[in-house]
């Protein structure tokens, strides 16, 4: 049986080179990239990456969809481009992949890295997440926000975790809870969704007790209360942004 590698990408400079490198063992790599002005596109094609650009975004659901729908093989494997895969994860997927797969699709383990710190607690270990599944029997929701994939078949699980490295540095971690939250507020304000200031507050405060105490971020150092404090902006804020938006809508014009 074939594999077939499907990433979607935008700006990836610093990250992308790994991730592909990382499945250059697989039979295709397809790249979608939603118009980066970095060289993402430039070092996919170097490493032997099919790559196409689209115009637009329409969502992480339907743009992964897109990759998909490129691919050829038996198999896929639908990796984000802050992914990477292990020599572990591979040896257990070529050895998958090669024999009588008994199920249609598999969950993996997913390690994330956290501003340099490999976290195994705050609610980020074990993170089990569906990756891999035979072409034809997964394919993602398209929801705007989220990449979930729905699955037609048995769902196996796999032993070896797959590597992520979602917020490298400090910057990335406040770039991402700005856009997150935007992108959060926008998403519940067009279901009908209403916040208030007690609200953002409340939800905020318990976004910090949830990653730091109940999770055991604690057990994560610094890095653990750093995350808890960046959950809790992000929450914060996305609850503050849907009360200004609907604020804004309901001023006359």
């Amino acid at each position: 049986m074939t594999l077939s590698v499907s990433i979607i990408v935008v700006n990836g400079e610093p990250l992308i080179r790994r991730c592909v490198e990382s499945v250059a063992w697989a039979d295709e790599i397809i790249v979608v990239d939603s118009g980066s002005t970095d060289n993402t596109r430039d070092i996919c094609r170097e490493l032997g990456a099919q790559v196409t650009q689209t115009t637009d975004f329409p969502g992480y659901g339907q743009q992964k969809n897109r990759a998909l729908d490129q691919t050829t093989g038996d198999w896929v494997l639908a990796l984000d481009h802050d992914e990477w895969v292990t020599p572990e994860l591979r040896a257990e997927i070529e050895g998958l992949v090669a024999g009588s797969p008994e199920f249609a699709a598999y969950t993996m383990p997913r390690l994330s890295n956290f501003c340099g710190r490999d976290m195994r607690h705050s609610g980020w270990w074990p993170d089990p997440v569906i990756r891999l599944f035979r072409r034809g029997a997964g394919r993602f929701a398209e929801d705007h926000m989220h990449d979930r994939i729905v699955v037609s078949g048995k769902l196996g699980t796999l032993k070896n975790p797959l590597r992520h490295d979602p917020m490298p540095t400090l910057e990335h971690v406040l770039n991402k809870v700005n856009g997150y939250s935007s992108a959060g507020a926008k998403f519940n304000f067009e279901r009908g969704k209403r916040a208030s200031l007690g609200k953002a507050i409340f939800h905020g405060w318990w976004a910090f007790v949830r990653t730091y105490i109940l999770h055991a971020g604690f057990l994560d150092g610094r890095e653990g209360f750093m995350l808890s404090v960046s959950n809790a902006e992000g929450t914060y804020y996305r609850y503050l942004k849907l009360m200004l938006l609907a604020d804004s809508a309901s001023r006359p014009r």
